[in-house]
């Protein structure tokens, strides 16, 4: 007995090829759609849940009134680095303290000392924890990092920071010490009157220029051990590392500062709410220029590069923008050259016990 085959026109076996393609193309697409809809479905019954188990949760275990919320009992710390642009972005916390409801306190230390003493170490850290008419707070000054761990404290402050290219930012203090800044013009500062360019400094070896003079960063972040102030430690530069990892929450860079804020408003906005709007069009977003200030020559440059501590300090600042910079990649999409936050990306789903 032969095979039987139907013999289909060329045209209509195509015409057959056509009409299923289009079939499952149309398929396919009602099956993603019913899918995107049970995936919306998932997550508006997800967040039902939360909502219902949070209520369970504050009928089960009612607070205490003396406990303060969460937000409210927050305490940032801004221990800034000279010259790195933090009177810039002091000045965006001061505009909003009113408007977002917290306190901004200056840590004034004698002579600028970065190193508290053991005594004022604990009257700091007592300070921080138990001030609550200050919470929440936001402190900054001139303070190498203290870990608060070390005093027993249950909840330890916020820390965050910015720091800079090593040489721009030695090269800005060399010369605010001579002519200061636009912020407090007629401040007379400690070297007025010398008249010498940085490349002069640099090139008669003065001291105010020294590759020692750029040692501050790492020892700002290392924090209280004798070691930090080491120069040339590597030691230090580890701890330093290490601690702007684990215990920091975000740290800048002065050359993209305007990020520092944005992701600082997407995760804090309890403090940062309208920075970022503020620091594009406020009168105060780069209030402090230091004045007369002469960039330094390539050859200039190159000598202090020579340094086995600018070697330390450029590593430390380029390890701090690699670590910025993934966490802006992570945190933003960029759309016609603007970054955009993104908005949550994850949410809850099988929660049990189920309500009844």
């Amino acid at each position: 007995m032969g095979l039987l085959r139907i013999m289909m026109p060329p045209k209509l076996q195509l015409l057959a090829v056509v009409v299923f393609a289009v079939a499952m193309f149309v398929l396919l697409n009602k099956v993603q759609k019913q899918e995107e809809s049970l995936s919306k479905l998932e997550r508006a019954f997800a967040r039902h849940e939360v909502r219902e188990s949070e209520q369970r949760h504050t009928l089960d275990g009612p607070r205490q009134d003396a406990a303060l919320d969460e937000e409210e009992d927050m305490v940032i710390i801004y221990n800034r680095v000279p010259k790195t642009a933090s009177t810039s972005f002091t000045n965006i916390a001061y505009d909003l303290c009113a408007k977002n409801k917290y306190h901004v306190l200056h840590i004034n230390t004698t002579k600028n000392n970065p190193v508290m003493s053991l005594q004022d170490q604990v009257r700091f850290v007592k300070n921080i924890t138990s001030w609550k008419e200050m919470k929440p707070g936001f402190y900054h000054g001139h303070i190498s990092y203290l870990d608060f761990a070390k005093f027993g404290v249950k909840k330890k402050p916020i820390y965050i920071n910015v720091i800079r290219d090593p040489i721009e930012r030695l090269v800005s203090y060399y010369y605010f010490l001579r002519f200061g800044d636009d912020y407090r013009p007629g401040l007379r500062r400690r070297k007025q009157g010398d008249k010498k360019t940085f490349d002069e400094c640099v090139a008669e070896g003065g001291s105010d220029c020294a590759p020692e003079k750029l040692w501050l960063q790492i020892p700002f972040f290392c924090g209280h051990s004798s070691e930090c102030w080491n120069v040339g430690s590597r030691w230090a530069m580890d701890q330093a590392k290490y601690n702007l990892i684990n215990e920091y929450f975000l740290v800048g860079v002065t050359e993209e500062l305007e990020d520092f804020i944005m992701l600082l408003e997407a995760a804090l906005p309890r403090f940062f709410r309208g920075a970022t709007e503020l620091y594009r069009t406020g009168k105060k977003s780069h209030l402090r220029k230091t004045t007369e200030k002469k960039l330094p020559t390539k050859q200039t440059i190159a000598k202090l590069q020579q340094s086995d501590i600018w070697k330390m300090e450029n590593e430390f600042y380029e390890f701090a923008l690699e670590q910025f910079q993934f966490i802006r990649a992570h945190a933003v999409r960029e759309k016609d050259g603007d970054l955009y936050i993104l908005t949550q990306n994850f949410f809850y789903e099988k929660i049990y016990p189920k309500s009844n």
